[in-house]
């Protein structure tokens, strides 16, 4: 791992310094973490930062599925059908995520440079979304990659990224794409 982006990317929390797993720069304005998770040996934290000007870095966030939706909904708004394909080609990265089966898997894995740091070839052709809304779409791939192995991970039969997924896809209501977002409603 690059120094200088560990460096970026540590934090304290009860008194105790997290160091990342897990860092990449994704297109030169995001850097994005996974930390040891307090749910199991294998579950992972997400973190990430956003460049906000010159070389000024937001401090540490932790990212929600409200967010990713937000940024989504914009994209949706600007070039529907282009965006729906984005959320088919998620739903596909969707099915055939698997959860970490051991702590050296999960090591294994978010060194892979395929897994996480090269773009999918099929995803080239969603690029032209990431001038719409706040995210590029590198950066929404690798969270949403990072969200769902999170997810499997903790609970085999988790559903509700993907469900969130498949309420934007629909084009169901805000309050239904809210709901499933911010983990109130079903």
């Amino acid at each position: 791992m690059d120094n200088e982006l560990v460096d970026k990317m540590i934090f304290i929390k009860n008194g105790k310094q997290r160091l990342p797993l897990f860092v990449a720069k994704v297109n030169g304005r995001f850097i994005v973490a996974a930390y040891q998770g307090s749910l199991s040996l294998r579950d992972i934290l997400i973190k990430y930062r956003q460049k906000s000007g010159k070389d000024k870095w937001s401090r540490i966030r932790t990212p929600k599925h409200i967010h990713w939706a937000v940024d989504v909904l914009i994209k949706m708004n600007e070039t529907k059908r282009l965006t729906q394909e984005f959320l088919n080609f998620l739903l596909r990265v969707w099915r055939r995520t698997e959860p970490f089966s051991s702590k050296k898997q999960r090591e294994k894995m978010l060194s892979a440079s395929k897994l996480l740091r090269i773009k999918p070839a099929e995803a080239v052709k969603f690029e032209g979304l990431g001038e719409k809304g706040e995210y590029s779409i590198n950066f929404l791939i690798m969270l949403a990659r990072l969200l769902m192995l999170q997810e499997k991970t903790n609970r085999r039969d988790a559903y509700m990224f993907k469900e969130l997924l498949e309420a934007l896809k629909e084009g169901k209501d805000i309050f239904a794409i809210v709901s499933k977002a911010s983990h109130t409603g079903r």
